[in-house]
């Protein structure tokens, strides 16, 4: 049977710890030739997987899907060949049509079997997951440079970025006339419109290098950065770098804004639950929420707003829609001794593959320690005349080459390391938070909650509709699975076995057991 060989490096900043393309292709060659794999054809490119429409991806599923044989795919992991559903799918609906019969991964055991299939689709969601959760991560560290007081964003008129400590430091001219600008605006008899003529006049224009517009003014005067404070999302921080503005001159400053700007109305608004929420399954339009008085008292009415016109859709209840989202929120629930058991695991997982790269470090300098001595004899030899120097040239480019190879492999695996520990681990956090939430009466919690683990939310028929997003659509499927009485899936008769032997739900080089009838090996 021939294999094709898939190796892919995103160019993005979120895969900066995967092993570069180079790396792939020499490992995987390496692992070919253990296996006794050949491999037909090679497809390689630099592309990001979380949506689907890679080239070199595409080519090679169209070369699946018309070959008359049978096909292999080695790839160093799952994750390289899809990080979304769409790709993910396509694998796996090969599989299914036999013709692609074997996937082989270094770093991931997979067999063509009920149990494998699930396993690779956990593998492909987790990979998802992983994606989709950069997001947070990001948030995360934007919220932990906050804290730190460094200015996230462009930095405002008046300062520049500094790259070494990471914020903002006083520009040295356009600092001084921003000052000039809030001094002589807090003195008044200076409307903001003369006072956004002299600014021009001044020479202060935007970064794009055009005069500086009435509202782009008016900005500058409402902006807390120069006294030091950053604000996002409505939450304020203590900026560590030097503010430009005295607080009282601020004061001042705010007070003629708001004494020469117009009033404007305010218009209450009730707060409600799920509000924003789900769409109307009929017509598309936003679901809304109203007061209204019902049998036994005044009730929330949720209710399509009709905005793209009539819609026949009738109200639900606050209740009756709070009972509905309890139940999709148990669904996620793990059943009892789950997360202890997969939180063990876990563990163990780390522990392995700590242990296992620090062997591989080992080895690697092992490596490179005789390959120095190898080029010191080369060298000795070629001095004194034992070898001619078109062969010393040769030899020594392999060994150069060698050298650099194995200096590479050890720079992936310091910049490596158990990246899909913490959306896992998240994900476990998650499902373990259903329990709590599932009889809780802070609904904002749990529209979040929803809001994370689902997708396409609608409201039809006064029956509320979500999608599972991946992978927390596995735990509903899988109890689904685990209540079946047919005895043709064994996945459902294994769940977490209590032995010796352990279980496995997902692993970076997971090994089957066979004495074990655990999660995957029943």
């Amino acid at each position: 049977m021939k294999y094709f060989l898939y190796a892919r490096k995103s160019t993005e900043a979120e895969e900066k710890q995967v092993m570069s393309i180079e790396a792939q292709l020499t490992e995987l060659a390496d692992y070919a030739r253990k296996e006794g794999i050949f491999i037909s054809e090679k497809f390689v490119e630099s592309k990001s997987a979380k949506t689907p429409g890679r080239p070199e991806f595409n080519r090679m599923i169209e070369k699946v899907y018309a070959s008359k044989e049978p096909i292999g795919i080695i790839a160093w992991h799952p994750d390289r060949l899809a990080r979304n559903s769409v790709d993910g799918g396509q694998v796996i609906y090969l599989i299914d049509q036999q013709k692609i019969t074997a996937l082989k991964f270094p770093t991931f055991w997979f067999e063509p079997t009920p149990q494998g299939l699930f396993m690779l689709q956990v593998a492909f969601g987790q990979s998802k997951y992983y994606s989709d959760n950069l997001a947070q991560n990001i948030k995360r560290g934007i919220r932990q440079k906050l804290r730190r007081g460094e200015y996230y964003g462009s930095a405002p008129l008046g300062y520049v970025h500094n790259a070494k400590t990471r914020n903002i430091d006083p520009d040295p001219v356009k600092a001084r006339l921003i000052k000039k600008a809030f001094a002589e605006y807090a003195r008044g008899g200076t409307s903001l419109t003369d006072l956004q003529k002299k600014m021009n006049l001044w020479g202060l224009t935007t970064r794009a290098g055009k005069p500086l517009a009435l509202s782009t003014v008016h900005k500058i005067m409402r902006n807390p950065a120069y006294i030091g404070i950053i604000i996002r999302k409505g939450e304020s921080y203590e900026g560590s770098f030097k503010p430009l503005i005295k607080r009282e001159v601020w004061e001042e400053v705010q007070a003629r804004l708001k004494e020469n700007g117009r009033p404007r109305r305010s218009k209450d608004k009730h707060d409600f639950p799920f509000g924003g929420l789900f769409r109307c399954a009929e017509c598309g339009g936003g679901i809304t929420a109203q007061y209204a008085k019902g049998r036994g008292g005044t009730y929330i009415y949720y209710r399509c707003s009709k905005k793209f016109g009539p819609c026949s859709q009738p109200y639900l209840r606050d209740d009756l829609m709070e009972e509905q989202l309890r139940a999709y929120v148990r669904k996620i629930q793990l059943p009892a001794g789950w997360a202890e058991m997969m939180d063990a695991q876990i563990d163990k997982w780390v522990r392995d593959e700590r242990s296992n790269r620090e062997d591989a470090k080992r080895e690697i300098e092992t490596s490179l320690e005789a390959n120095e001595k190898k080029l010191d004899k080369l060298v000795t030899a070629f001095l004194d005349g034992m070898i001619e120097r078109s062969s010393y040239l040769r030899k020594k480019d392999e060994l150069v080459k060698t050298k650099a190879e194995l200096i590479e492999k050890r720079g992936d695996l310091k910049r490596g390391g158990v990246y899909w520990v913490e959306p896992l681990r998240d994900w476990l956090e998650t499902a373990v938070r259903a329990e709590k939430l599932a009889s809780s009466d802070d609904f904002y919690a749990v529209k979040s909650f929803l809001e994370k683990i689902g997708s396409n939310h609608l409201l039809k028929d006064k029956i509320a509709l979500l999608d599972f997003a991946p992978p927390f659509d596995l735990i509903p499927l899988y109890k689904q699975k685990q209540a079946s009485p047919s005895g043709k899936d064994r996945l459902a008769q294994g769940v977490f076995a209590e032995n010796s032997a352990g279980w496995s739900w997902w692993d970076s080089n997971p090994r089957p057991n066979k004495e074990s009838d655990g999660f995957l090996h029943a």
